[in-house]
């Protein structure tokens, strides 16, 4: 009998390690309790992971999920690239992250991660010490797609409710549904089923580890603000981010990708004052259409990002240049 895959897990907590002090039903309040556990104590509460692979876990630390951003993106990506030095043959590495920011750190790492190995981030929709709580199959299924040769070249992916899915295009659409994670545009990559892992598609934007983006050396990421579009928008909040010194705004426009004139004329303003301004939507799905006004008005097309993962390719992409033909291009490969 073969030897079982050797598999990572790094815990940052979120709903998946948390632990209600209220009981089993408690489903709204368990974050207020403090309780949540470090991965060793979570892989020790659920021993059927041992089943499907050799686990390591490694303590990173236990937050909720809204706590973490560049200081801990950076961070994973070097414990990622120690725990495939410190172990020789490991599979793969999953994450443990809470729901609320999981899909902005899985594209964070999907485009600086600098290991070969595939990186799956999990999280859960109810804690561990609910009934019915979704924490202890989601770790099964991480770590079994993990530890898939299949999973390598497909940049990180996010797993929940027996769904693969892409780092980039998965979002959350539910505050409390266990399907909460979805891909509006494109659909799952794959299933984690109860006989195997089986993928059926690839993604074809550029991914970790073969990225331009090296964050290993940087102490922190350029500003870069989300400006939400309204009716009745008079560019207050640009013009306020402008002057906190954004060096980039994602403006979340109208779908397909209009905006209010006094929002536009605002956008041209802080255009002109050297801050990038990227055109996403509002809407979650589809590309936001950069139509001649806005092209000649010196916005830059998100593509079909949502607001929340443009900002990241744009914070990351002002750590490389400011030239706007080069970051059209960077918006048309990642």
């Amino acid at each position: 009998m073969s030897a079982k895959p050797k598999v990572a897990v790094i815990g940052t907590g979120g709903t998946i390690t948390a632990m209600s002090s209220l009981g089993s039903l408690d489903l709204i309040e368990y974050g207020n309790s403090g309780t949540m556990l470090e991965a060793d104590q979570l892989v020790a509460r659920y021993p059927e992971v041992n089943e499907v692979a050799e686990v390591i876990s490694i303590r990173f630390k236990a937050v909720p999920s809204p706590a973490i951003y560049f200081p801990e993106w950076k961070a994973l990506v070097l414990a990622a690239e120690k725990a495939v030095a410190d172990h020789p043959g490991l599979a793969g590495i999953v994450i443990l992250h809470g729901t609320a920011t999981l899909e902005e750190t899985a594209y964070a790492l999907s485009l600086t991660a600098k290991v070969e190995v595939p990186i799956v981030v999990v999280g859960a929709q109810r804690p561990s010490s609910a009934l019915s709580s979704d924490a202890g199959l989601n770790l099964v299924n991480a770590i079994r797609t993990a530890a898939n040769p299949e999973a390598r070249g497909l940049g990180v992916l996010v797993l929940l409710n027996d769904e693969i899915q892409a780092a980039r295009e998965v979002t959350k659409t539910s505050t409390g549904r266990l399907q909460t994670f979805r891909s509006p545009d494109f659909g799952a990559l794959g299933h984690a089923d109860g006989d195997r892992i089986s993928f059926y598609r690839r993604p074809i934007r550029r991914v970790a580890p073969n990225t331009e983006f090296d964050i290993r050396g940087l102490d922190a990421l350029p500003r870069v603000d989300i400006a939400y579009s309204y009716t009745g928008d008079d560019g207050t909040a640009t013009r306020a981010f402008v002057a906190a010194g954004a060096k980039g705004i994602i403006a979340a426009s109208f779908a397909p990708g209009m905006l209010v004139p006094t929002e536009l004329a605002a956008y041209k303003e802080a255009i002109a004052a050297g801050v990038v301004v990227v055109l996403a939507t509002r809407v979650g799905s589809g590309r936001a259409f950069a139509s001649r006004p806005m092209r000649e008005a010196g916005l830059i097309s998100a593509d079909n990002l949502t607001p929340q993962k443009a900002r990241i390719l744009l914070a990351l992409a002002l750590t490389r240049t400011s030239d706007p033909a080069r970051l059209r291009e960077i918006f048309a490969t990642y």
